[in-house]
């Protein structure tokens, strides 16, 4: 018995290395070596662009509302991805008319997109038509052409995932950036 004992703790031993720490570090390094920028949290400068940031009002162009919309007072926040409300939820109807109004008086014409949450409630991108129901305002807060953010807009479409996967997609923080450098 002690015989099976001791080859019962050697090999959860080298199994414990192998799994715990030889595994983990091979991974680590193979991600640093091949996708940096990524394995980093793809940061940059202005924050990371896989998490939706706050874009307030129609000098920014906005993306789809985080959890805290949906939460009931300061400093209540929602954990990504638990406590969504279904669609029968009056808190979520309210949510819903109250970032709609929002987007109205600032004159923005307000998209299912930019009116409800994600199912993560921190996704950093919205549809092209959300981008482009924004110009009007962005335009007009900033005082530039329509046009020329018509074609800042079609520049930063990030096409389908391997050309057939999901749909085409604008990262904001990446657009705003670019429509930061156009002043």
């Amino acid at each position: 018995m002690l015989l099976h004992l001791r080859r019962a703790v050697i090999v959860s031993g080298i199994f414990l290395i192998m799994c715990g720490i030889v595994y983990p570090l091979i991974g680590t390094g193979l991600s640093q070596l091949v996708f940096k920028h990524q394995a980093n949290g793809s940061l940059t400068q202005y924050g990371s662009t896989l998490i939706g940031q706050s874009w307030k009002g129609p000098m920014w162009f906005q993306g789809r509302p985080d959890g805290t919309v949906l939460t009931t007072g300061p400093g209540g926040v929602i954990v990504s991805g638990t406590n969504q409300p279904g669609p029968r939820s009056k808190s979520l109807e309210q949510s819903v008319a109250k970032v709609a109004q929002v987007l109205k008086v600032e004159g923005v014409i307000p998209t299912n997109d930019l009116v409800t949450t994600s199912g993560s409630l921190v996704d950093p991108d919205i549809t092209p038509h959300d981008a482009y129901a924004q110009i009007k305002a962005v335009a007009s807060a900033r005082s530039i052409p329509a046009a020329t953010l018509r074609r800042l807009v079609a520049s930063q479409i990030h096409g389908k995932e391997l050309g057939f996967m999901g749909r085409d997609y604008i990262d904001v923080l990446e657009l705003n950036v670019a429509l930061s450098h156009l002043q």
